[in-house]
């Protein structure tokens, strides 16, 4: 697909990014996907060279115990947050609540949004209240008794507070009560936290991307995940696995061939989603859409993987004409602009 480079607004003269980021570790964990949310160096690499280009200075913050100590030491106009953060459901607000409280402009939702969104089940009953659809499902607590009544099997199981289809694995379906909790046993004592059982919906799925605030809020079309043989049983999950290997198992399209009242009920479901979470400046999300074309909301994921050539963000931007470097120059702007930085801006050329 023919790539289209948008005509951007640049930063011009000196202006600093400070890149922050969790990086993945080579800690031979027995769990595959222990650090699956985690950046690789290539990434963050990639985007300095973005910046770079753009004619901006640039500097690398791992987040990590000492990053506070780091940022007075080496100042910054502007951070653009990639971090993870580190333990606990509310790891993805560490960053952004420390550069808030050091008075650092920054990229991305706040604090409040990204603790919000990990939590799925919290997600998903705050959403409720918009209206919002989604799989009937059950927090089941890591001391807490392992029960699902009032829920119809087939049930998928999943880390509540994970992202990046950690912690869904293979065998994330369960069809009886025996199945149930030897699953829910296995994965709670795996990850050390709770899990959410939730309704598998049969159907189709997807992904939509969002990029910007206010009236300059721009939806992508939704991009379809289709799978090309099942992955557990009859059932398909987009897991781990299926993601490291996806050339395997899926082929994305986008635009798809769903109906376009399905599309456009989609697209305007995120937009409500994006503004009803006070998301700012870039975020996905997932759906399922089953054989009555019922859409219902899975997650979303304000903090979006950004690795070229593999995760979805970029790659379902790709397909809606926005090439990676003005994909990122995009999300760093709309962070910018949204701060009311005093910066010459200049049109891209």
């Amino acid at each position: 697909m023919e790539q289209k480079r948008e005509e951007v607004p640049l930063p011009e003269g000196t202006f600093t990014v400070g890149i922050i980021y969790n990086l993945k570790k080579n800690n031979n964990s027995q769990i595959e996907d222990i650090d699956a949310e985690y950046d690789g160096i290539e990434t963050v690499n990639v985007i300095k060279e973005v910046f770079e280009k753009n004619s901006l200075q640039v500097k690398l913050f791992e987040a990590d115990e000492n990053l506070s100590e780091s940022l007075k030491r080496d100042p910054i106009d502007f951070a653009f947050n990639i971090a993870e953060g580190k333990n606990g459901r509310g790891r993805e607000a560490q960053v952004p609540a420390l550069l808030t409280m050091l008075g650092i402009p920054f990229s991305g939702s706040d604090e409040t949004t990204l603790c919000i969104a990990l939590d799925k089940a919290l997600a998903k009953r705050l959403l409720t209240t918009y209206k919002v659809k989604s799989p009937k499902s059950a927090v089941i607590s890591e001391n807490g008794k392992i029960s699902v009544r009032g829920l119809k099997y087939p049930l998928i199981i999943k880390p509540n507070a994970e992202g990046s289809s950690k912690g869904i694995s293979d065998v994330s379906i369960v069809n009886s009560t025996a199945e149930f909790k030897e699953l829910v046993k296995l994965k709670i004592d795996t990850y050390k936290e709770d899990m959410l059982a939730e309704e598998y919906i049969e159907g189709r799925e997807f992904t939509v991307g969002i990029v910007g605030n206010g009236k300059e809020t721009h939806v992508f079309l939704p991009m379809e995940i289709k799978f090309r043989k099942p992955t557990q049983g009859k059932f398909s999950v987009y897991s781990f696995n299926v993601k490291k290997n996806y050339k395997e198992y899926v082929d994305y399209a986008c635009p798809s061939d769903i109906d376009q009242t399905i599309q456009n009920d989609m697209m305007k479901i995120s937009e409500k989603i994006y503004k009803s979470l006070n998301c700012r400046d870039f975020s996905r999300i997932d759906y399922r859409v089953d054989k009555n074309g019922e859409i219902y909301f899975i997650e979303i994921n304000p903090l979006p993987g950004l690795a070229p050539g593999y995760s979805d963000f970029p790659m379902l931007a790709q397909f809606n004409g926005i090439d990676y470097d003005t994909l990122i120059m995009n999300v760093l702007l709309s962070g910018v602009n949204r701060c009311g930085l005093n910066i010459n801006i200049r049109g891209g050329e």
